[in-house]
């Protein structure tokens, strides 16, 4: 996988979009999964564009998607190559000032989970209200 030269050109690719950069960034900053009803609410975008980001971000091997039940999941690909571990290096080294809202309504969003489980769905009464409160 890593051997295959296309890693570095989809990788690379994958990162070279905002939207998809944001996402990857959250990733790397919360380093915990996240599915993508909550990525849906935190980076108020639709699920087509959240979903489609994360695919790309999953086909460029950079995350690893985890379905449990009817959520998915997903998390950083772990790993100890060289290029693997420049890229999140490099996207640590972005400022969290650049990002700073994902990180607050990521870290209110997580509070809706129960038992460390994303039980509620994008854009509901619970998260509506405690965004307004909250960010």
């Amino acid at each position: 996988m890593l051997s295959d030269n296309n890693f570095y050109v989809r990788a690379l690719k994958a990162l070279s979009e905002p939207n998809r950069l944001r996402l990857f960034w959250l990733l790397v900053q919360i380093d915990e999964r996240i599915c993508v009803a909550e990525a849906i609410d935190v980076l108020g975008d639709s699920y087509y564009n959240v979903s489609r980001n994360l695919k790309t971000l999953l086909m460029a091997d950079l995350v690893f998607a985890e379905k449990e039940g009817k959520w998915v999941f997903y998390t950083l690909k772990k790993g100890n190559h060289p290029f693997r571990i420049n890229i999140l290096n490099a996207v640590r080294s972005i400022p969290e000032e650049e990002f700073m809202d994902e990180i607050k309504k990521c870290k209110l969003r997580l509070t809706l989970r129960q038992n460390g489980r994303c039980v509620i769905g994008p854009g509901s009464k619970e998260w509506e209200e405690l965004s307004s409160c909250g960010v």
